[in-house]
């Protein structure tokens, strides 16, 4: 007889991913709608209607992916995506150098991927 699942975990099925709390905090309230990643392996699984789930300790919040785009380099993102949509209290420069802090160029050679994403009812 195998184990069944107890019901305990009624979160939907999502892709996950570890955020830094004042970005947590812009993607709950609904004013950070552009998450922007190195386009990793397990980046590139993600696609438009994937629910994603972002956790910061032990906090989460569903969004649900709208949209992704793909560039070769942060600056190349940011002439295609509106500065407020990553974060609205920052200018494309502190978000530029902010990014370059969290990704080295190893990193961003890799390509950048724009997730654009919206708050679930779940």
């Amino acid at each position: 007889m195998t184990n069944r699942p107890t019901g305990l975990d009624q979160r939907p099925r999502a892709h996950e991913m570890g955020i830094y709390k004042r970005y947590f905090d812009l993607i709950a309230s609904g004013k950070k709608t552009t998450e922007i990643r190195v386009n990793d392996s397990s980046r590139k699984r993600l696609k438009e209607g994937d629910l994603l789930r972002f956790k910061c300790r032990d906090e989460e919040v569903l969004t649900r992916i709208t949209r992704t785009a793909r560039y070769d380099t942060f600056d190349e993102m940011f002439e295609h995506e509106p500065v407020s949509s990553v974060n609205p209290n920052a200018s494309k420069d502190d978000q530029l150098r902010n990014i370059r802090e969290i990704y080295p160029p190893e990193r961003e050679a890799l390509g950048v991927v724009a997730i654009g994403t919206e708050l679930t009812g779940f």
